[in-house]
């Protein structure tokens, strides 16, 4: 979240950027219950100090023998009690409302985020490699995967419903694959690689700026108390929650882990193959630096550079978008999208998100570190998508299929795919003959 008072000097900035970010929250409203509850706690602190010093001298007067006078300050006391029940239910009701639209209101943005509405106002910043030009009838990732035997989705869809699936053979190793190849570039760079929660309090999704405003896309447990994560950011920030950190910055944490989203008001959208999913598996950067933009850039500029190398890795094309105001989160202060060439969009899609939360999440979660002046100050953290699968697949399959059916394996996934260069379709079924 941010800081009261910084919302108190830049009231017109943080509510020009709620509109930019189609958030529903008036500043107003914020600051009208910021001052009713400060009002409301000078006056509950007063009167508890009004009625500590009648208190005691209700002894004082006993003690002097002065009955009366012990009777008369009692009933004071009594008054006072009565004024206090009524301010610490105001306070309550004030700081309840507070806390409420404090955790609306959103991040600011840098001064080079593009002012937009939603993705298609996302600015190309670079573009690397050069979308494949096919001199053969080209096939879709589905039609691969049923050619190759890769996964089944009628099934999956039988079994659990719309956007579900079943990874199968060489379906299931490529997606391990590219998780691996992730894992083990992150681990060279300096990351602790993690297995983590994937089921959480609400509160570590509050904390971590995923509720309130993105409630709708997380599956709850019944009963429970307990949500699944979308991302591992989730977890890895919570790691740190409620500490002051001790180990030098900056922390470099990659999660590993099934991810879960309801894709609430994406009905009719992607629903063929593998693009939009429920339940997926990320490979996820986070990072903790000290409370200093310029070193928060820096890193978030490596953490892009990550991705960008497994894509290169990878073999694809791709591309990196300043995401605009519209089509960012509550959370973000500045965000890149990596999107990469699916030949049977005819268009590039998006495999990967990086961002710079600045200390938005570090307050929520209450994770400082001390400076070299020795002074209490919150982190600054970013996170980035390393790799997600299944959606990750649709590019490989369908850049680096041949001709004959055939899929290339490139030569950084082979060591994971037990040496293989490519992916060979199935010989037909000879048909018996009587």
């Amino acid at each position: 979240m941010l800081n009261i008072q910084f919302i108190r000097d830049h009231q017109e900035q943080v509510q020009q950027v709620a509109e930019q970010k189609n958030i529903p929250f008036q500043v107003d409203d914020l600051l009208e219950w910021d001052e009713k509850r400060r009002r409301l706690l000078q006056e509950t602190e007063s009167l508890r100090a009004q009625r500590n010093e009648l208190t005691k001298s209700i002894a004082g007067w006993l003690k002097q023998g002065q009955d009366e006078a012990a009777e008369q300050v009692k009933g004071q006391v009594k008054e006072i009690n009565r004024s206090l029940d009524g301010c610490e239910a105001g306070l309550r009701e004030a700081t309840g409302k507070f806390e409420e639209l404090m955790l609306l209101a959103p991040n600011v943005v840098s001064e080079d985020t593009p002012i937009g509405r939603d993705d298609s106002d996302n600015v190309e910043v670079r573009r690397i490699g050069t979308p494949r030009e096919f001199d053969f009838e080209m096939k879709d990732h589905v039609t691969l995967g049923e050619l190759h035997d890769l996964f089944d989705i009628p099934r999956g869809v039988k079994t659990a419903g719309s956007r579900s699936y079943y990874l199968k053979g060489a379906g299931l190793f490529l997606h391990l694959a590219v998780q691996k190849l992730a894992i083990d570039l992150l681990a060279s760079r300096g990351f602790t690689p993690m297995d983590v929660p994937v089921m959480v309090r609400p509160e570590a999704l509050a904390r971590s700026g995923f509720f309130p405003t993105g409630k709708d896309q997380t599956y709850e447990l019944a009963g429970e108390d307990k949500w699944l994560v979308g991302t591992s950011e989730v977890s890895l920030v919570s790691y740190y929650s409620d500490e002051v950190i001790d180990a030098a910055l900056p922390i470099r944490l990659a999660g590993v882990s099934s991810c879960f989203r309801r894709e609430i008001g994406s009905a009719g959208r992607d629903v063929r193959g593998l693009y939009r999913v429920h339940q997926f598996a990320k490979v996820e950067q986070v990072v903790l630096c000290e409370n200093d933009p310029a070193a928060s850039e820096a890193m978030l500029q490596e953490i892009t550079g990550h991705a960008e190398e497994i894509l290169q890795l990878l073999e694809l094309p791709y591309r990196v978008m300043a995401v605009c105001t519209g089509d960012m989160s509550q959370k973000t202060y500045k965000q890149y999208d990596i999107e990469t060439w699916m030949p049977s969009r005819g268009a590039y899609g998006e495999t990967h998100s990086s961002s710079n939360l600045l200390d938005f999440q570090a307050r929520r979660s209450n994770i400082r570190y001390r400076d070299a002046e020795g002074r209490l100050q919150y982190c600054h953290t970013l996170n980035n998508t390393a790799v997600a699968s299944p959606r990750i697949l649709i590019p490989l399959l369908e850049n680096h299929q041949q001709e004959d059916g055939s899929i290339y394996i490139p030569s950084a996934l082979r060591p994971y795919m037990g040496g293989i260069d490519k992916l060979v379709p199935p010989a037909p079924e000879l048909s018996n003959r009587g």
